[in-house]
């Protein structure tokens, strides 16, 4: 009778404990094996429960997700932030998760599974929801005691979250292994790292990878709980998605396409830019219309015409890929368009001058006409420079208008060139036309 007092007046103390200080008791039941917690859990009231569970780092309380009878779990879930709920399932198997969400509610399992489902493009969807997380008051021993029971994960780092799960700091593994037993991970924290939000696009995350030199990212939701981390394989991988997908949008081809996707969708995303191309396709059709009169008269004209629109194509596609990759890269800025612009004012100025310098060699030896050759070379300069102005302007003003700065830049340059070439160089030829 006395033992059954005793046990009555523990259990008392204990759930008294739980329910008036969550935060400490969370940070002590973390030293905990994972059945322990969950004993003691599935004996305190369900709102001391759910209290605690809410606190415990991400990874102990997956654990216990798991681990907890089909009531507690269905308890917790329901009673949860739907976005805690989510980070904690994204951690436990497909089998696992299933079973947990069918205890649910099919409004609550329908929003789960939403956010358990991230964009392709996104920072969530790059992330390994099994990131390695700490309280600061934890000891170095402790910290070593769980990373050697995840021995399949290659960590370079362990994180700090506070009680609320938000990312508090990071120790490299280098200073954990060093460190005397003893020590807390408040003792070796680095600070918060660099994160990013579940939701960043794949460029924001190659971005922040870039300025910040990771071989790591931590992800995060709105409040700052962390949720998951990006590790270096998967930032290449966005960095090659991100390049793929700026190759594919430059030329009218959709950033969902892949090169197995049915030959209906293909059709459907990339017959409009097609379309767009045709018209302008027609409009530089109809600057070489207006001048059909001096080509009629100077056959030497239409052979050469191709030349000029080639090479001042080029040149824009040079000055087009520059500006692309220092966009890409955050190296310039729609500020900066202004010397950008210049500089390739200059570039193609320069260039246009010595590849004038080989055209008129070669069309004065093929025709013997000064006159021609002085038309081809004049036209040679202006067209270049046109082009290469237009090269950098282009992507600059697609993203001064919110448009992604790949999205068909090639297309209206390809137009913008034609037109630069065949109106300098049959502009010039009818200006001339006394000397040909």
């Amino acid at each position: 009778m006395l033992s059954d007092t005793a046990a009555r007046a523990r259990q008392i103390l204990v759930d008294r404990y739980l329910g008036e200080y969550p935060g400490e008791a969370a940070a002590k039941l973390e030293l905990l094996p994972t059945g322990e917690v969950v004993r003691l859990l599935e004996q305190a009231p369900p709102k001391v429960a759910i209290a605690i569970l809410e606190r415990l780092t991400p990874e102990v309380a997956s654990d216990v997700l798991v681990e907890i009878g089909p009531q507690g779990a269905a308890q917790f879930l329901e009673a949860t932030d739907p976005q805690r709920a989510a980070a904690l399932l994204a951690r436990v198997s497909e089998d696992q998760r299933r079973e947990r969400l069918s205890l649910l509610s099919p409004q609550i399992t329908a929003e789960i599974e939403t956010l358990l489902s991230y964009p392709t493009d996104t920072a969530g969807a790059f992330m390994d929801p099994r990131v390695t997380t700490f309280r600061g008051q934890a000891t170095v021993r402790h910290a070593l005691g769980r990373l050697r029971s995840l021995r399949d994960r290659r960590i370079a780092e362990i994180y700090l979250v506070d009680e609320d799960g938000r990312l508090a700091g990071m120790v490299p593994l280098q200073e954990l292994a060093v460190a005397t037993p003893g020590q807390t991970l408040d003792s070796l924290n680095r600070g918060a790292p660099p994160s990013t939000p579940a939701t960043a696009s794949g460029e924001q995350v190659v971005e922040t990878m870039e300025q910040n030199r990771l071989t790591s990212l931590p992800v995060v939701d709105f409040d700052g709980r962390l949720l998951g981390v990006i590790r270096h394989g998967a930032l290449v991988h966005a960095a090659q998605q991100e390049a793929s997908v700026d190759i594919q949008t430059m030329v009218g081809a959709s950033k969902e396409e892949r090169a197995l996707s049915p030959v209906g969708f293909a059709v459907r995303k990339r017959l409009p830019w097609l379309q767009i191309n045709l018209v302008t396709a027609f409009l530089a059709a109809a600057v070489v219309g207006i001048f059909e009169d001096t080509i009629a008269r100077f056959t030497a004209l239409a052979v050469l015409l191709p030349v000029v629109a080639g090479q001042s194509g080029n040149t824009g596609a040079q000055a087009l890929a520059v500006t692309m990759r220092g966009l890409a890269l955050r190296e310039v800025r729609l500020r900066h368009w202004l010397p950008v612009a210049f500089k390739e004012l200059r570039v193609a100025a320069l260039n246009g001058f010595a590849v004038a310098l080989v055209a008129c060699a070669g069309v004065y030896l093929w025709s013997r006409s000064a006159g021609l050759t002085l038309v081809i070379g004049l036209a040679m300069v202006i067209s270049m420079v046109m082009a290469g102005v237009a090269g950098a302007a282009i992507p600059m003003v697609l993203s001064a208008m919110g448009q992604d700065p790949a999205q068909s830049s090639s297309i209206v340059l390809t137009t913008v060139t034609d037109i630069a070439g065949f109106l300098s160089f049959l502009g010039l030829a009818t200006v001339l036309a006394s000397i040909l």
